[in-house]
């Protein structure tokens, strides 16, 4: 991740992109157990934390409900569908796998891995989950590693061009085993992987800190993440979807990372990763950027050239600097390309609790989907009572559970709930269908999951509770969401086709 936002900005663009990027800045215009037949399941959670992720007294559909003289409408159209989501989760850093492996007692671990990855069950033995969905590896060393590494690290001077010393020996104690575990309880689980550097002897400067991919080594660099899928798929751990390099506009001077231009990733994927991955590994995408909201001309650029889009299928954000509708900008200009949130991580810079539960859900999980994402990631899935382990960057993150080293104790934080408010009503598979923005006073989401059943996300940011009228097809219900609140409803409507 990149705190402050990066320094450097990239080039003038050409005269080809102007119009493009002129519209792209513009401003626009503007699963729980089956209720009866009628009945709205409700979800609350409130920023004094009084509910957490609390069941609440369902509604019941009827006549047309009005929102009352302080309320407002929400209109949903299930008929009217957009992306379909692959899911919502949470990276397995290093550092999340070594306390989930290492720090925790395998009674621990195990109920804290089923809590995640599980979903309803209705088995007492077997408490229901939040049913992540989604997940992140690193390829190789972040900043929420114990140690800096590649997959094939050589000494100074040295190289291994035919990746002889491969080996995913660095994480065959740690994630291996946390990622594996995360699939047994849910095999429906999208793994993508991002790396933060090439191997050294690959770059400029033959450090895994800083510097920039050698052109000599895109061939070598290609091959290097093919193998890493190849060898993942022979570990049991499918990889969906590759990006090329974490942060590619970020050169941080403590942990791993490579500055890769637009130019030269549109060169490197079009040229070398893109073929091979198409030959060797067909199921595995690749998704451009994987960095901030403030620079979309840069995923752009990668977009625009011919070549490289023919193997793009996406394009990863993360929530660092910018607008978060750079995102929906971005996919109005090229709509056949989907859109990913990868990366965002809460911190002690931000203490206030009920602020954050706002910005998770409505930013990051209600506006991320609205602006098209497919799948929304948040950063470390665990870390420590002392925001780590971690080796440069980032001192002061914050985890989606927070890991007690000493004991193994868990804290569900402020992301914990954000996220589970959409992954355990929203299903892989789901669509987006149409929600009217509550008045504009209502930040919401809807899905229409592959059961039937539909799953409907609203943030009450307001000082004062607020009535809502929900209403499909000339039926609705009302429901009055407490000051603070998100709220997640869930009915069953009818079967997709």
């Amino acid at each position: 991740m990149s705190i402050p936002t990066p320094d450097g900005r990239p080039r003038a663009l050409a005269p080809l992109f102007a119009s493009l990027l002129a519209s792209l800045f513009a401003l626009g215009q503007g699963v729980a157990t089956a209720a009866p037949a009628g009945a709205v399941q409700a979800w609350i959670t409130t920023g004094d934390q009084t509910k957490l992720l609390s069941r609440e007294p369902d509604a019941q559909f009827g006549a047309a409900a009005s929102a009352g003289a302080q309320g407002a409408v929400i209109e949903i159209d299930p008929a009217t569908r957009y992306q379909q989501m692959a899911g919502f989760g949470a990276a397995i850093t290093d550092a999340s796998a070594y306390l989930i492996e290492q720090r925790m007692t395998p009674a621990q671990r195990g109920a804290l891995m089923q809590e995640l990855f599980g979903r309803v069950t209705g088995d007492a033995k077997r408490p229901d989950g939040i049913g992540l969905s989604f997940t992140r590896l690193t390829i190789g060393a972040s900043d929420f590693s114990r140690s800096h590494y590649s997959f094939d690290d050589m000494p100074p001077g040295q190289s291994d061009p035919q990746l002889a010393r491969f080996s995913l020996d660095p994480q065959r104690d740690t994630v291996l085993p946390a990622v594996k575990a995360a699939l047994k309880i849910n095999p429906q689980l999208k793994v993508m992987a991002s790396p933060w550097s090439a191997p050294a002897w690959m770059k400029s400067g033959g450090s895994l800190v800083q510097g920039t991919l050698k052109p000599d080594a895109y061939d070598a660099f290609a091959r290097y993440l093919n193998r890493y899928v190849d060898a993942m798929k022979r570990e049991g751990v499918p990889i969906s979807a590759l990006t090329l390099q974490n942060e590619p506009h970020f050169e941080p001077d403590s942990y791993p990372g490579m500055r890769v231009d637009p130019a030269k990733r549109a060169a490197f994927i079009g040229g070398h990763l893109g073929p091979l991955l198409a030959r060797a590994n067909p199921g595995t995408a690749i998704f451009d950027w994987d960095h901030n909201w403030d620079e979309p001309e840069s995923p752009a650029i990668v977009l625009s050239d011919a070549r490289a889009a023919n193997y793009v299928s996406g394009i990863a954000w993360h929530c660092y600097g910018g607008d978060v509708r750079a995102m929906g900008r971005l996919h109005a200009l090229f709509p056949a390309k989907d859109a990913w949130f990868t990366e965002c991580s809460g911190g002690r810079w931000s203490p206030d609790w009920a602020k954050n539960l706002q910005y998770f859900t409505k930013t990051l999980v209600i506006d991320t989907t609205r602006g098209w994402a497919r799948g929304v990631l948040f950063w470390n899935l665990a870390l420590d009572q002392d925001d780590g382990p971690h080796l440069g960057g980032c001192k002061d993150c914050r985890g989606v559970v927070t890991i007690d080293a000493r004991t193994g104790a868990v804290t569900r934080n402020v992301e914990y709930y954000a996220l589970a408010h959409a992954s355990r009503f929203v299903l892989p598979g789901a669509y987006r269908i149409a929600s009217s923005e509550g008045d504009g006073v209502l930040p919401n989401v809807a899905f229409r999951n592959p059961d039937g059943s539909i799953a409907l996300l609203v943030a009450n940011g307001g000082a004062a509770p607020r009535q809502v009228a929900v209403r499909v097809a000339g039926r609705g219900f009302a429901y009055t969401l407490p000051a603070g609140s998100v709220a997640s409803f869930t009915w069953q409507g009818t079967a997709q086709p």
